[in-house]
């Protein structure tokens, strides 16, 4: 095929065009021709016309076209009532009350995106059209943008097949998806993915939208995920000085929406033989009576050689005031018992009772991705309260605060960066009172729970590689400084090493290798 008109058409043109040149027959040619001529109105050639198609040979068609003038802009009269100015100038740099001009040639993109604004404010059916299409000069087209809007739609009824016992209040209150909201197709498939962070639960495929005459109702699909854990090895032996059956090991028990609840039970324990023991039971039920609030409760043992045991429990009564964002209170007690027989140098140890009000804030960002479902968190605690001792009762207060966000650079490449600090307050200090640190969730190449401080802020990054959908490397950089008023000690760890992580059926499994040395201190291999 050949292009011919009364005037010169340039390459850069033609190029511009996409146009084909060859056919396997005589339809597919006259499809592209009439496809030719709208491409030439569309850039500005408005009374461009076909003037003949002729047949040069058995293989060659020469088609003739009058182009005319080539106008360049277009003004364009719209109404306040349809489109704001707000509204406009995020399409459009500059626009008056009434008029905005933009290249004639970006006109059509323009009414697709202003189709899109119109279906995002819930008006999936309007129509948006150029009318009264005028010729100002040679270079410039007037026109009036015309809007055919239907009844805007909302949110009236959402139905789930699949797993149709899930627990609808994570819907409205995890993924903000509420009756009487605004239909956005959109944001409806956002938030839908965000779904699958939960765990027990997978998306088959994105909602869809039945449109009735004076309802929309919306459907989801999805899938049950059996989200279980129980893992561990035990172990027992007698202790040769006192002559009792000692556990070492550890053993893990997660058992999440068993009930349809969205509800949350965790035991875990770990011992190491001789210097710690640590039983922790926590439960959370979210959405009760289909309300934003949850409750959780925790219980937590732990012991120290033959120095002290405490005992933790806690309460706490949430509310969920935005899918990202929501609020505590609650209550923690603790109890702990000297179990020296008598008073050693430098360890400052007692019985005490303490009891602590807290108020707690939580902002989570989540995305759609399994092995990284969280991207940014930042949560604050604050509590006040009393500790007693034999002869003593003190005010104290603590403070809790953790920062972590993924820095994605590409689909395999990210950064993880974590901060967690704690303080607490107190006219004096006891040992088996401050808190401990140390291990896979705060210092790596330190033992669990090896530290005790008045005051830590650990610093924990990651550079993270991703194999594949599941699986990872990464690094391991971890930074601490602490104090502890008990000793009047305050110093700097480090910590650097290599990690993997695995998505299995049983959930995340970490391996980490890492060495841990503090700042007076020279790397030891032996340390790893």
């Amino acid at each position: 095929m050949k292009i011919e008109a009364e005037k010169e058409i340039s390459p850069s043109l033609l190029d511009s065009l996409n146009l084909k040149f060859q056919f396997e027959n005589y339809t597919a040619l006259k499809a592209e021709i009439d496809s030719l001529s709208l491409k030439f109105q569309k850039i500005g050639f408005i009374d461009s016309e076909l003037k003949k198609l002729e047949k040069k040979n058995d293989s060659l068609f020469e088609a003739h076209f009058f182009l005319g003038n080539q106008w360049k802009l277009i003004e364009i009269k719209y109404r306040a009532e349809d489109f704001s100015i707000s509204e406009l100038k995020k399409l459009i740099p500059n626009v008056n009350d009434t008029v905005f001009t933009i290249p004639l040639a970006k006109a059509e993109d323009l009414l697709w995106a202003l189709t899109k604004q119109n279906v995002e404010k819930g008006d999936p059916f309007s129509k948006i059209q150029l009318s009264n299409i005028q010729k100002k000069d040679s270079q410039f087209l007037t026109a009036v943008l015309n809007t055919t809007s239907n009844n805007k739609r909302t949110i009236d009824g959402l139905v789930v097949k699949g797993y149709e016992k899930f627990p609808k209040p994570f819907l409205k209150y995890y993924a903000g998806i509420k009756k009487g909201a605004t239909f956005n197709q959109k944001k409806l498939i956002e938030k839908n993915e965000l779904l699958n962070s939960l765990g027990f639960v997978s998306t088959i495929k994105p909602p869809e939208a039945l449109f009735k005459k004076d309802s929309t109702l919306i459907y989801f699909y999805l899938e049950k995920l059996e989200n279980n854990l129980f893992d561990g090895i035990l172990g027992f032996a007698t202790n040769e000085e006192t002559q009792k059956i000692e556990f070492n090991g550890y053993l893990s028990l997660e058992l999440n929406n068993n009930l349809n609840y969205g509800e949350q039970l965790s035991v875990n324990y770990k011992a190491d033989g001789r210097e710690q023991q640590n039983l922790r039971i926590f439960t959370k039920l979210p959405y009760l009576f289909k309300s934003p609030f949850g409750i959780s409760m925790e219980l937590e043992l732990f012991k120290r050689d033959s120095t002290f045991s405490t005992t933790h429990q806690e309460a706490r009564l949430y509310y969920q005031a935005t899918p990202s964002l929501d609020f505590y209170i609650g209550y923690k007690s603790y109890e702990s018992n000297n179990l020296l027989n008598e008073a050693n140098a430098g360890i400052f140890v007692e019985d005490f009772t303490s009891g602590f009000a807290l108020l707690g804030i939580h902002y989570t960002k989540l995305q759609n991705e399994r092995l990284f479902p969280i991207k940014t968190f930042a949560g604050l605690e604050s509590e006040i309260g009393n500790r007693s001792t034999f002869n003593d009762n003190s005010k104290q207060n603590k403070f809790s605060g953790t920062v972590q966000h993924i820095f994605n650079l590409n689909e395999r490449n990210s950064i993880f960066i974590k901060n967690h600090t704690r303080f607490l307050n107190s006219p004096n200090y006891l040992t088996n009172e401050l808190f401990r640190f140390g291990g896979i969730n705060s210092l790596r190449g330190f033992r669990e729970n090896s530290i005790d401080a008045s005051l830590f802020s650990a610093l924990t990054t990651e550079y993270r590689y991703l194999l594949d959908q599941n699986a990872y490397v990464h690094s391991i950089i971890d930074i601490a400084y602490f104090e502890n008023e008990t000793v009047n000690i305050n110093e700097e760890l480090y910590g650097f090493g290599l990690g993997l992580g695995l998505n299995t059926k049983a959930g995340l499994f970490k391996f980490n290798i890492a060495n841990g040395f503090s700042k007076n201190q020279s790397i030891r291999f032996d340390n790893t």
